[in-house]
């Protein structure tokens, strides 16, 4: 399988470009407007069919690409099905498969940052959205969130998942790129705490808004066309 992890510099967020070697048939996830070009030109380097573009989550800090994409290749668009994204192609559920040659993203539902987050599972791989970082996990405390939610997407979901799973996360702060989850378990340190000491620790976190909030949320409402 062929795998890409861009990166946008200005709100630190990853993207992945999966596609399938021999039909190359794609996937794009969490695509970023301000790098439409970009991944364009490495989906026509790279001899893709772009079938879907998805976005983990109805981001804040960023405005997606997903209607760009669409109207430029033909894919269709993904999100939550509680994200309430009326122009999205599919409303996604836990369980769910985005097939693309023989291969097979497996959706899992993992609220918390946001009330309609996903995480997307693939041959040993999970691509985590804003639910579990590198070493740390997404805020809660705006669209809906809610630590002890999230606590138990991580806990009860993402780390039963096998220990050299490669985690990808959507987001990173401090120059990582991967893990896994077995490393998180022992590492994390929001994640070694008990669900009442992280509840506790999210709540007093008192970060600023995302500075794009204002514009990013009611355009990836509009998938990105807002």
């Amino acid at each position: 399988m062929i795998l890409r992890q861009l990166f946008d510099h200005e709100s630190y967020t990853y993207t992945y470009l999966l596609a399938d070697k021999n039909t190359h048939e794609a996937v794009i996830i969490d695509p970023v407007k301000e790098h439409l070009a970009r991944d364009l030109k490495l989906i026509n380097e790279l001899g893709l069919t772009l079938l879907y573009a998805l976005d983990t989550h109805v981001h804040a800090d960023h405005v997606t690409s997903a209607g760009d994409l669409r109207e430029a290749t033909g894919c269709e668009t993904g999100v939550s099905s509680g994200g309430d994204v009326d122009c999205a192609d599919l409303s996604l559920n836990d369980n769910d498969e985005i097939q693309f040659g023989r291969h097979a993203l497996r959706v899992m539902t993992t609220p918390g940052h946001t009330d309609s987050c996903l995480s997307f599972y693939i041959n040993n791989m999970v691509f985590s959205g804003d639910a579990l970082f590198i070493r740390g996990t997404g805020r809660t405390d705006f669209q809906q969130g809610d630590a002890g939610t999230l606590y138990d997407s991580i806990s009860q979901k993402l780390f039963t998942l096998a220990d050299d799973t490669i985690l990808y996360p959507a987001h990173d702060y401090r120059g990582h790129t991967r893990s896994t989850i077995g490393e998180e378990k022992q590492f994390n340190p929001r994640m070694t705490q008990s669900r009442a000491e992280f509840i506790e620790t999210m709540n007093e976190l008192d970060l600023p808004d995302p500075k794009k909030m204002m514009e990013a949320v009611p355009a990836n409402l509009a998938c990105g066309k807002g």
